[in-house]
């Protein structure tokens, strides 16, 4: 009996010595690392930039992914200094936000062969690049033939005798004039006899810039104003509640901004994009050279629900605005797309 409890506490000695061992030379893999550029605007814009924030946030944290932001207060002028400094900080998936980066992002790329890139909002050809594509102009094509069809209401105080609306872009480029040029077809369709005023305010960040275009338009006879110049948008919400006029807002949900003076928001919802691109690198899915879709159908680009005007919008109008959303996403109804096809008669060049 004694020898048979002797062996039994060897064999036990030798099982835990060996799970000792076990445990000691089990590689445990270091997490993954993303990056996210930051677009121009920052973050505090409470349109794209914070939108893709949360959503990158939030994946990283659900998927055990190590993330970190780069911001930068000259974004585009600095962008190949920040994007090689990102390719060499150990990070295996870098998204960037910045349209201005698109030209360099290829030789970027191709220098830091074994990370994974992710572009918003155009086409980047490379073999470890990921582009996003959101349907832009479809979502502001509904904006639109609501702002056309909402100019025309004139029992609404906001609303005053002249077929005239307004858009507003940060910079003339085609990234932006992909939501203009839908903005002024779908206003056109409705009624071509609508007058549509742009200007642009050459920064994505002033709201002061935003408030003074946004202005002059109301001035003008604009009594509907739509923004896409991120942080320079919260300029023309308040000049809309200032001058009783409506704002739409653009990417994020906005309206609540300015309960009842933001007509709608323009959807763009970056926060769905960044997470798909940070789920599939994460599970280890391949990412370079795919190309990731997102439109109406995916409820990916649209309009609010009108939370806080819905009853300032006559229901025929909510219907028109309805049938047009689906006709699109049937295909029965083409938006123009700037960066597919190039600058249509109504915003040339």
């Amino acid at each position: 009996m004694r020898t048979r409890l002797v062996s039994l506490s060897l064999l036990s000695v030798v099982a835990l010595v060996a799970a000792g061992c076990s445990s000691e030379t089990t590689p445990q893999a270091p997490p993954k690392k993303a990056a996210l550029v930051i677009a121009q605007g920052g973050l505090g814009d409470e349109s794209y930039n914070d939108l893709a924030m949360s959503g990158f946030t939030a994946a990283t944290k659900e998927k055990g992914v190590e993330g970190q932001h780069i911001e930068s207060s000259d974004v585009v002028a600095q962008g190949e200094q920040l994007l090689r400094r990102a390719g060499t900080s150990g990070y295996g998936l870098v998204i960037d936000l910045e349209f201005s980066h698109g030209e360099i992002l290829p030789t970027i790329a191709a220098a830091y062969p074994n990370v994974q890139w992710a572009f918003l909002n155009n086409k980047i050809d490379g073999p470890n690049i990921a582009s996003v594509l959101f349907a832009e102009h479809d979502g502001s094509y509904l904006a639109g033939a609501l702002a056309a069809m909402m100019t025309t209401q004139t029992g609404n105080p906001k609303i005053n005798a002249d077929k005239k609306i307004g858009v507003i872009g940060g910079t003339k480029s085609v990234g932006i004039d992909k939501f203009l040029s839908g903005y002024i077809q779908g206003a056109k369709d409705v009624d071509q006899s609508i007058e549509v005023l742009t200007a642009y305010s050459n920064t994505f960040g002033d709201p002061t810039k935003g408030s003074q275009l946004a202005e002059t338009m109301f001035q003008q006879g604009a009594d509907i104003v739509y923004h896409v110049a991120c942080g320079a948008g919260a300029g023309v919400i308040e000049a809309a509640k200032k001058n009783n006029r409506y704002a739409i807002g653009v990417d994020d949900n906005q309206d609540k901004l300015a309960p009842g003076f933001v007509l709608t928001s323009v959807l763009k919802r970056a926060d769905l994009g960044v997470r798909r691109v940070v789920d599939a690198y994460a599970d280890n899915k391949p990412l370079g050279g795919q190309v990731i879709n997102l439109g109406l159908a995916d409820g990916a680009v649209g309009l609010t629900d009108f939370e806080f005007t819905k009853n300032e919008i006559p229901e025929t109008v909510r219907t028109k605005v309805d049938e047009l959303k689906q006709k699109i996403i049937s295909g029965q109804l083409k938006v123009w797309n700037v960066i597919d096809q190039g600058y249509p008669a109504w915003l040339q060049g």
